[in-house]
C-alpha cells in the first residue's frame, strides 16, 4: 500500500524532480508533486511524496530537519 507523506518547508524555487531525487536517496518514490496557487502557478512551499508503507519511517527518520 502507497502512503502520501506531507513535506513542509520547502523552497520556493524546488521542483518536483528535486523533491523526488532528496526521497529516492532513501526510498523509492512513487509519486510526488509540489502544491502551487492557482493564479501566479508559484509554489506554494509544502508538497507530497508517495512511498511505500514499508518504507514511510525510514523516509521520516532520513528526511525530518533536512535543509
Amino acid at each position: 500500500m502507497v502512503r502520501t507523506l506531507y513535506v513542509g518547508n520547502l523552497p520556493w524555487g524546488t521542483t518536483e524532480e528535486e523533491l523526488a531525487r532528496a526521497f529516492s536517496a532513501y526510498v523509492e518514490v512513487r509519486g510526488c508533486r509540489i502544491i502551487t496557487d492557482r493564479e501566479t502557478g508559484r509554489s506554494r512551499g509544502f508538497g507530497f511524496v508517495e512511498v511505500d508503507e514499508g518504507d514511510v519511517e525510514k523516509a521520516v527518520q532520513a528526511m525530518n530537519g533536512a535543509v
